[in-house]
């Protein structure tokens, strides 16, 4: 009895960290300590040790949608069946379930559509890619990439080479939302349509602030 009144003690504590899931660190310390899912602040979506287990890292701002699922491992081929007998000990014939240490990593500010897939061959994500609707992810996602598709393919990029570069230089998902507001507010043109000689004056002053 008092299993099940910690278990509902702990589905409540959950509920009510999600209902911030962009600025809780309650609910992003619960899911690396229990999940092994270590998510950046304001990223959202991937809350979901089923839908998307770990180990498993998101950076900053990423918008995950809610049906999105990551694989990360296969089901044995080699071995005599597939079936998860072999690796989950719920069924009785293993002793422990598989345990695996090589994570799958989304960087910061990626955007993954809905019904997309993630699977075991994409082991990394880059920064500022987006994954369109449906998509089939079976290789590492480029920086600032485009992909739609089965199996998924880059169709362009974001930005052009130079101001991908400056982004990087910039590290502006550093920031936080209060300071993302005071940027929006100084330099609307710098937020929505940046250019690389913008991106590095900017660098330039908050280096030297």
């Amino acid at each position: 009895m008092l299993s099940m009144a910690s278990r509902a003690i702990e589905r409540a504590r959950i509920w009510r960290w999600q209902r911030d899931p962009f600025r809780s660190m309650a609910l992003r310390r619960w899911f690396c300590e229990r999940h092994r899912i270590d998510v950046g602040l304001y990223s959202y979506g991937c809350f979901d040790q089923w839908r998307m287990p770990g180990p498993l890292i998101v950076g900053r701002y990423c918008s995950i949608a809610k049906t999105v699922r990551s694989a990360p491992i296969n089901h044995p081929l080699e071995a005599i069946t597939t079936h998860p007998a072999l690796y989950e000990r719920k069924f009785g014939v293993v002793d422990a379930d598989i345990h695996y240490d090589d994570p799958q990593v989304i960087e910061d500010d990626v955007w993954i559509g809905h019904h997309a897939i993630i699977l075991p061959g994409c082991r990394r994500i880059g920064r500022g890619s987006v994954i369109g609707a449906g998509a089939i992810v079976t290789r590492d996602v480029p920086r600032y990439a485009v992909v739609v598709g089965n199996p998924a393919r880059v169709v362009r990029e974001r930005f052009p080479r130079d101001v991908q570069a400056a982004l990087e230089q910039s590290r502006w998902w550093e920031l936080d939302l209060t300071d993302l507001r005071a940027l929006v507010q100084d330099n609307p043109a710098l937020i929505f349509h940046p250019t690389s000689g913008m991106l590095r004056a900017w660098t330039g002053l908050a280096a030297a602030a």
